[in-house]
């Protein structure tokens, strides 16, 4: 019986291992080599070399890292199944955000932490969209977009998603504006309470998504069809696959570490300040690649798949990250609350609202791209002279 079986395995093991070093796209080809920055980072930070050169090459580190964690649970996800595998979507989505603030909230750096997934969702939704529906406006401008019943209800079904994460973000801000003599426990038990109900809403939303209206989120293709994760996703490769997800994240805990403790220093020798390097910087290290796949999929005339990379994980952001990381404070010391900078959170209120009036609708042109693009140039120029 092992004489039948064997055969068959180390064919297709050879077939899939000879086509991969030719069917690898440009992208996950420049993503292999930027490979290179994880030891020269943790070299650097070995021997104490300049923090800031540690900085920049963490920072280049964790976008590779970022991008073949996703790689890995894609090729994991279209193995064991639709319901299991859009689970450990959903789950490993935003690991890299999740990694990096569990690594920050241990050392301490609650307000970075916080003004990081302030930015995650201002960059996925301005960024994100906005070279989605740039670049896919002006190479299709000839073309009208149909807009068609599923593609709406799902806009506007993200749209009160957002619009919800912006209330509870809001309201520790409003209960502290109203209330002079407000306790910081009170704040904590409420964002205990809140990330609760976060919770609770994601599990809903899954189950919406992936089960009782399955076919409003169903997509013709993938969002990369030549990436690595879908070139070796097969059976065999199961367990590879997990393997090389599981050293991914053991490689990206400890890049993170270097981040972490040269952030300080790094900011310091820029003259820039914790809020901006959270809410413009940091977002812009992890999320590289969701901006490089939205670009790319708006290129192939695919912007719905771009609009759901970009939203969905700003909602991931909102819903799972931010409570979870509230909960994960609770237990480890670090008490954490959904009390967010209030310069912050208008950021994250223009950003949905502006978001939430191009995409509503279903339609998209090249100048809603530059209008969500405009945005972040402000917001950023804001940050960056807040003092």
């Amino acid at each position: 019986m092992t004489q039948k079986i064997q055969p068959n395995f180390s064919e297709e093991d050879a077939i899939a291992h000879l086509e991969w070093a030719k069917t690898m796209s440009r992208k996950d080809r420049f993503l292999l080599q930027m490979l290179v920055f994880v030891p020269i980072c943790l070299t650097l930070d070995w021997v104490h070399a300049d923090p800031m050169v540690v900085f920049i090459t963490a920072g280049l580190a964790i976008i590779p890292l970022a991008a073949w964690i996703a790689n890995f649970t894609e090729a994991i996800a279209t193995v064991i199944g639709s319901s299991l595998g859009g689970l450990l979507n959903a789950s490993f989505g935003n690991a890299t955000e999740l990694i990096v603030s569990i690594v920050a909230l241990r050392a301490g750096m609650i307000d970075v932490v916080k003004a990081s997934l302030a930015g995650s969702i201002i960059a996925n939704l301005l960024v994100g969209l906005g070279i989605s529906f740039l670049l896919n406006g002006v190479r299709f401008r000839k073309k009208d977009v149909q807009v068609n019943l599923r593609r709406a209800n799902v806009s506007r079904l993200n749209a009160g998603s957002l619009n919800l994460a912006v209330m509870f973000l809001l309201t520790p801000a409003a209960l502290q504006f109203t209330s002079k003599t407000l306790n910081i426990e009170v704040h904590n038990r409420l964002s205990y309470i809140a990330s609760i109900l976060l919770l609770s809403f994601y599990a809903l939303m899954l189950l919406f998504s992936m089960r009782t209206h399955k076919y409003l989120f169903e997509q013709e293709e993938d969002a990369e069809p030549e990436s690595y994760g879908n070139e070796v996703s097969g059976k065999q490769f199961l367990w590879v696959n997990a393997g090389l997800l599981l050293g991914s994240t053991i490689v990206l805990l400890f890049v993170s570490e270097v981040l972490v403790h040269s952030l300080q220093m790094a900011s310091e020798t820029l003259g820039l300040t914790n809020l901006f390097m959270g809410v413009i910087v940091l977002p812009l290290f992890g999320a590289a690649v969701e901006y490089i796949t939205c670009g790319i999929c708006a290129f192939k005339n695919k912007v719905d798949l771009a609009v759901s990379v970009a939203i969905g994980s700003s909602l991931q952001i909102a819903l799972f990250v931010a409570p979870i990381l509230v909960l994960v404070g609770w237990f480890i010391g670090q008490p954490m609350n959904l009390a967010f900078d209030t310069f912050s959170l208008v950021g994250v209120g223009i950003t949905v609202v502006m978001t939430n009036s191009v995409s509503t609708d279903g339609r998209h042109n090249w100048l809603e791209g530059v209008l969500l693009l405009m945005t972040y140039l402000m917001l950023g120029t804001a940050f960056y002279l807040h003092p």
